[in-house]
């Protein structure tokens, strides 16, 4: 049985951060990575389907002009509201992270020695649930 690699974009205008992030996913799991700078570009290949986006919550370090990570994380809800989105910051303030909820972010987490740690228990919880709803959609349309 050929099982499909999840697909998640990363989305941080740290490129050491970014490479860290694809360095660690790839060496941890059978994932299919993009890596974006900006959100920008995030956007114009969203139709490759990511199974998940990683977001950083501030990006403008390379444009000064760029959308900030809430803007883009609305734009991605409005194109899907099904793609879960993780936002990364390294502000850890309960604010920022209830900012990012109340857009819809699946979760929050902030950067630290444990943002790796929580991503990787975060990204099975998410097909977790994928894996519920699908159950619980397919009893409920047998009612």
């Amino acid at each position: 049985m050929n099982k499909e690699k999840i697909k998640i974009f990363l989305v941080d205008d740290d490129a050491v951060y970014l490479k860290l992030l694809e360095i660690e996913f790839l060496e941890h799991g059978d994932f299919e990575i993009e890596t974006y700078a900006t959100g920008e570009l995030c956007l114009k290949n969203i139709e490759h389907s990511p199974d998940i986006i990683i977001l950083d919550y501030e990006l403008n370090g390379i444009d000064k002009k760029a959308m900030n990570g809430i803007d883009i994380l609305d734009k991605i809800k409005a194109y899907s509201s099904k793609i879960p989105v993780v936002m990364l910051s390294s502000q850890d303030k309960i604010e920022v992270a209830i900012n990012c909820m109340h857009h819809k972010a699946f979760d929050y987490v902030v950067k630290s020695e444990t943002a790796f740690f929580r991503l990787g228990k975060i990204i099975p919880a998410i097909f977790r649930l994928k894996k519920m709803e699908k159950q619980l959609n397919w009893y409920m349309e047998r009612m």
